[in-house]
């Protein structure tokens, strides 16, 4: 993959710079940076327990503390989501996506590896993989989603794995927008059979990063979960 004209996003977190560059030119969606991965990074910015600027009171600081929390991210694309919930104290995190776009995740790892301080852990990951999710010792206490919604096939593999990785008392946290009308149908169908889903206000999102059509969303597993 060839990053070298590829426009760079710069995304402000914890009084640091994430530098991302993207390879538009590509055919896998996953080496562009797709907005709702930085509403949700920009989301847990504004609302972080160690971020002296946050609002108070705040109703988010259990949900954004991190600490001691073992988290992945799926669909991780360019890393913005991950490295971005990284700096905001998500220390045990494990990136992953599909072969195809490994290379660009890792350009941009090694590229913001002087803001990060170390190389993050990273895993290739086909959802509804058994093989590939038992290699990462689920179950996790925080599974990390942005922008991952935009084929209908891809839905059910999608919930399934969010389902097998996330402990009983375990949260989602999805950045999402409509892509495909099909695809929506379905995803919202499917989740409401497993998941308590709590839609952030956007008056709760960050004010910069607070865009019409893209939401953050909370997901806790329900008491009785099947596909």
């Amino acid at each position: 993959m060839k990053f070298t004209d590829s426009p760079v996003i710069t995304l402000e977190v914890a009084n640091t710079t994430l530098s991302l560059e993207q390879d538009n030119a590509s055919m896998h969606v996953g080496t562009s940076v797709w907005p709702c991965s930085l509403v949700l990074v920009k989301f847990a910015d504004h609302w972080s327990p160690t971020n002296p600027t946050t609002p108070s009171p705040n109703p988010y600081s259990t949900l954004l503390d991190f600490r001691h929390k073992r988290a992945i991210e799926l669909g991780t694309g360019c890393g913005v989501a991950g490295m971005g919930l990284y700096l905001l104290g998500l220390h045990n995190i494990i990136l992953t996506d599909i072969a195809p776009v490994m290379p660009a995740l890792k350009h941009n790892l090694k590229k913001n590896k002087p803001v990060l301080n170390k190389s993050l852990k990273t895993a290739q990951l086909y959802w509804a993989n058994s093989a590939q999710m038992s290699a990462l010792s689920p179950p996790f206490d925080v599974v990390v989603a942005a922008d991952v919604v935009y084929i209908e096939e891809s839905v059910r593999p999608l919930v399934e794995t969010m389902v097998g990785m996330l402990k009983d008392d375990g949260v989602v946290l999805l950045g999402y927008q409509l892509r495909s009308p099909e695809a929506d149908k379905l995803f919202w169908e499917v989740c409401n059979e497993v998941f308590e889903i709590q839609k952030i206000p956007h008056q709760h999102l960050h004010p910069q990063y607070c865009f019409e059509e893209t939401d953050v969303y909370v997901f806790r597993k329900k008491n009785i979960v099947a596909l």
